[in-house]
């Protein structure tokens, strides 16, 4: 890409080294050079142990490159703090698993960042959770608390928090994962709606990246592809790129588990 594609980028990696949120002294990533226009959505492919969440949560600024930049929205992750704060609330952040806090409610959790952040108080809320948590299926569990749902709709949960301040960017780690086939269609099609433009957003479009270790569920003829193998960040671009891509990693990453069955 050129630096006039940089300028418009939404997320702008330059030569970042990515490192483990368990040991920041460890690099998972190294020389990452990435642009990300407003409205694309992104497939991170890798195996486990390859950086996939670390790469996640940089881009999210929870974790800052050992070397080099990463921006989003033109402001540099290491500056993010009081100030750049609006900046930080545009980005919506799904973890792997969810990890919905057990002692609130289903909708305890989607409200919480309109707690925090907005400072509104519980019926200032209600009204735009309640509409989330129909849009997302999730009404006849709005007061169950995480421990008392199955992971299909612990996800989802954790999905309609991370949609709740509505942000312009949504990064989502590993989010089929533990899903029954009917939720994995189900976010699969959601998603696409999200980048096409949901009703919830005005239909303004989205800019989606998420992570796998599968890239069968992701094909897409509108998605572009990269995959994190042995420390680099390789890009893939468009589906058709992937599956002619001459690498064992994309190889694999695109193959039926072993012992599949028809």
């Amino acid at each position: 890409m050129t630096d006039n594609d940089s300028h418009s980028s939404v997320i702008e990696m330059r030569d970042a080294s990515i490192v483990a949120l368990r040991d920041t002294a460890l690099t998972v990533v190294e020389g990452v050079n990435w642009w990300v226009p407003s409205g694309e959505f992104w497939v991170i492919a890798g195996q486990q142990q390859s950086g996939k969440s670390d790469f996640l949560m940089t881009v999210a600024g929870l974790l800052l490159p050992a070397r080099g930049s990463c921006r989003v929205f033109g402001s540099g992750t290491d500056s993010f703090g009081e100030a750049e704060q609006a900046e930080r609330l545009r980005i919506g952040y799904v973890f792997a698993g969810g990890k919905l806090f057990s002692s609130l409610t289903v909708a305890e959790n989607v409200a919480l960042p309109l707690r925090y952040q907005k400072n509104l108080s519980a019926a200032e809320a209600a009204t735009a959770v309640e509409k989330l948590l129909e849009m997302l299926e999730l009404t006849p569990f709005a007061d169950l608390t995480s421990p008392g749902l199955a992971a299909n709709w612990r996800q989802r949960a954790a999905l309609a928090r991370a949609l709740i301040l509505k942000p312009e960017v949504l990064l989502l780690d590993n989010p089929l994962a533990g899903l029954g086939a009917r939720h994995r269609q189900w976010l699969l099609q959601f998603l696409d709606r999200l980048q096409r433009g949901h009703e919830w957003f005005g239909g303004r479009p989205l800019t989606l990246v998420v992570t796998t270790d599968d890239l069968r569920p992701w094909r897409h003829e509108q998605r572009k592809y990269a995959v994190l193998d042995e420390k680099n960040f390789s890009v893939l671009g468009s589906w058709a790129d992937a599956e002619a891509a001459p690498g064992r990693a994309v190889k694999e990453l695109l193959a039926e588990p072993a012992g599949a069955t028809m």
